[in-house]
């Protein structure tokens, strides 16, 4: 296969054991507006079918990559796919949530029409009424639209090398690259457009904390 392109987005979708809603994923990115994409799918050690869909999926699309480890958790299979990426701009897709079809070219316009701003978040939609576990304090709950998404963040790739990706956190390692990026490049929280749809699934982070 040849890798000489060089994509101007690498999408990093991290899953483990999530086949049943992993087509979806894959097939919101495939049909996005902005084609320049390159996919790259981490599998964190899954004992399901993952890899026998994902790979229908690459004997159509080139774009679209699988590397398997054992299981290491979100952040390091984010981290997984950043050093195999090749794009100019990275950005996520947790396997349980999928993009609205404008969702890449409206963050890839964003930042090309603003190069002051390196790392965007938010602008997410869909299981809203959701309150989770606030990491500045463990006994509240905030609103999940309070919350830095880390599959909504959208960035320029020197961005994730100079801050060597993220920490080995058991929860809220995207508010902690978030925090980290803040104190040395331009960071931008948006609420609009509203093009990553998010979805808990019943094993999920949030959900189980």
């Amino acid at each position: 296969m040849n890798f000489s392109h060089t994509p101007e987005i690498s999408v990093i979708l991290p899953t483990f054991n999530r086949a049943k809603v992993l087509a979806r994923a894959v097939q919101s990115v495939i049909e996005q507006t902005f084609t320049d994409w390159e996919l790259v799918v981490v599998d964190d050690g899954s004992t399901d079918n993952t890899y026998r869909l994902i790979s229908a999926f690459m004997d159509k699309r080139h774009s679209i990559r699988y590397m398997k480890h054992t299981n290491r958790k979100a952040a390091l299979s984010r981290n997984a796919g950043i050093q195999a990426s090749f794009g100019r701009y990275i950005t996520f897709l947790d396997s349980d949530d999928f993009y609205l079809p404008e969702h890449l070219e409206s963050r890839f316009l964003y930042l090309e029409k603003h190069p002051e701003t390196d790392l965007l978040s938010g602008g997410f939609c869909g299981d809203e009424d959701v309150y989770v576990t606030d990491c500045y304090n463990p006994s509240s709950k905030i609103h999940i639209q309070e919350c830095i998404l880390g599959g909504t963040f959208f960035g320029r790739r020197e961005v994730f090398k100079a801050l060597k990706g993220f920490q080995a956190l058991d929860y809220a390692e995207d508010t902690d690259l978030w925090v980290r990026a803040a104190k040395r490049f331009s960071v931008k929280k948006i609420s609009e457009p509203k093009t990553y749809v998010y979805e808990r699934s019943d094993d999920s982070t949030t959900r189980n904390r």
